[in-house]
């Protein structure tokens, strides 16, 4: 607990980016819905309602010009008639960034062909596993296992895990979902090699992190969604999901010393489940303006998202996280059913 207690808060925040160009079409409101391979990622009970199949999903994205690379990359499948499993695993890093730490040479003189190249880059490998209750017609739960390692060059790396947990349950045409992540509060524990800075660092009056410990804060994710029937073409799914994060106020639609509570809100039509349009709202920020006076700001989110024989092609008009002002990114996610794929 000292240990803890000395460490940074807030890391891994790669991790909340998201995935899935449908979820984040619908702002990431799909904790009660998700039913699919990307439940690994949004929530592991969502794995349950995989059954005598398996399943693949993939994604790549490119943030900040094409600086920043995402990409994700997961597989599901049923182990027995009540229980599934799934893996996923994230890559999030910038390449080619110029070291410039021995540009100078012992004498003093510049030498641009001492200039190399490093990466820096945050990995994540998720493992879930699902079960249906027997008892409870409807629950299904879940949990699952992170690992996790950064690496900066080769100045810096890091490794940490944690634990997440969900649970979803189904009445008729009502959802509802709960995710809680990084239950003991996800650690990545810092390495850091001063050898690789050089003696020209030593010159300067840069200073090396001396805490080698970060951590990350549980969240708590609410869902709760319904089915519309429109007819026998059109079928509309609207979702609501709010996003719990404590240790200290954020600037979210309702923030607090112990607890902030950011909304989001997703819709999505399906026509002959073939086509679907998909608009999402979220990303709710308080923001003031100069003269003091305060007002709110709201990020929508829009998607299209095709599927045939097995095979899901989905878009997303999106901005990053949950991070405003950014520009926007285009996102697209192809997803594999093989049992769907397997029947038609």
């Amino acid at each position: 607990m000292l240990a803890f207690s000395q460490g940074r808060k807030y890391s891994n925040a790669f991790l909340e980016i998201g995935v899935d160009a449908r979820a984040m079409a619908l702002s990431n409101a799909v904790i009660a819905s998700t039913n699919d391979v990307n439940a690994t990622y949004w929530n592991p009970a969502g794995l349950a309602n995989i059954r005598n199949s398996w399943q693949a999903s993939a994604m790549h994205a490119e943030y900040f010009a094409s600086i920043a690379q995402y990409d994700y990359a997961a597989y599901a499948q049923a182990i027995d008639d009540y229980s599934s499993g799934g893996l996923a695993f994230i890559r999030f890093g910038v390449d080619d960034i110029l070291n410039t730490t021995d540009l100078i040479d012992q004498d003093g003189n510049v030498d641009y062909d001492r200039i190399t190249r490093f990466s820096a880059a945050d990995y994540a490998l998720i493992g879930s596993y699902a079960r249906r209750s027997k008892t409870v017609e409807g629950l299904n739960y879940g949990g699952s296992f992170k690992l996790v390692y950064r690496q900066i060059g080769e100045f810096a790396s890091s490794i940490g895990f944690g634990f997440d947990a969900g649970v979803q349950y189904r009445k008729g045409a009502w959802m509802f979902g709960a995710t809680l992540r990084d239950i003991t509060t996800t650690f990545n524990a810092w390495t850091i090699h001063e050898d690789q800075f050089g003696d020209i660092f030593n010159l300067t009056p840069n200073e090396l992190p001396t805490e080698n410990l970060e951590l990350t804060i549980p969240r708590l994710l609410l869902g709760a969604g319904r089915n519309f029937k429109l007819n026998d073409r059109y079928n509309l799914h609207a979702e609501a999901s709010a996003d719990l994060s404590f240790g200290g106020q954020q600037n979210v639609l309702l923030g607090s010393d112990f607890v902030n509570f950011n909304p989001n809100l997703g819709l999505e039509l399906a026509y002959r489940n073939f086509i679907f349009l998909r608009a999402g709202a979220g990303n709710i920020k308080k923001l003031q303006n100069f003269d003091s006076s305060e007002y709110f700001s709201l990020q929508p989110n829009l998607g299209i998202g095709f599927a045939y024989k097995g095979i899901h092609l989905d878009y997303a008009l999106t901005d990053i996280a949950s991070a405003s002002g950014t520009l926007y990114s285009n996102i697209f996610s192809l997803r594999f059913n093989f049992e769907t794929f397997n029947r038609s």
